[in-house]
């Protein structure tokens, strides 16, 4: 069975734990087998990269995962980036989103 996480790839989050606390930024991806996420400018790392036919080669700096216990989502109406939990409701036409339990906004578009 496959595990079921509350935050989803596109989603505003923020790190609440390890060396980038505070920072925020977007979800490029989820990685469900090692319960991680790879947030935008967050954990950048530095990959020495051997020069091939399609690329130049040297030092590139990129995102590393970071577990998804250490981000949450952001709320959505806050003018700071404040951490929020996440709850499930449905709506009039039948469909299932997410929301924000702080402000009570829908994260889901």
């Amino acid at each position: 069975m496959a595990k079921k996480f509350k935050i989803k790839k596109g989603d505003r989050v923020i790190v609440i734990a390890g060396k980038d606390k505070g920072k925020t930024g977007e979800v490029l991806r989820v990685v469900r087998d090692d319960d991680r996420v790879v947030v935008q400018g967050v954990n950048m790392i530095k990959r020495h990269t051997r020069a091939s036919q399609t690329s130049a080669g040297g030092i590139v700096e990129r995102e590393a995962p970071i577990h998804i216990s250490n981000v949450a989502h952001t709320d959505p109406k806050a003018d700071q980036p404040t951490a929020t939990r996440v709850g499930y409701r449905n709506l009039e036409d039948g469909r299932k989103v997410r929301f924000a339990k702080k402000s009570g906004e829908v994260i889901d578009a």
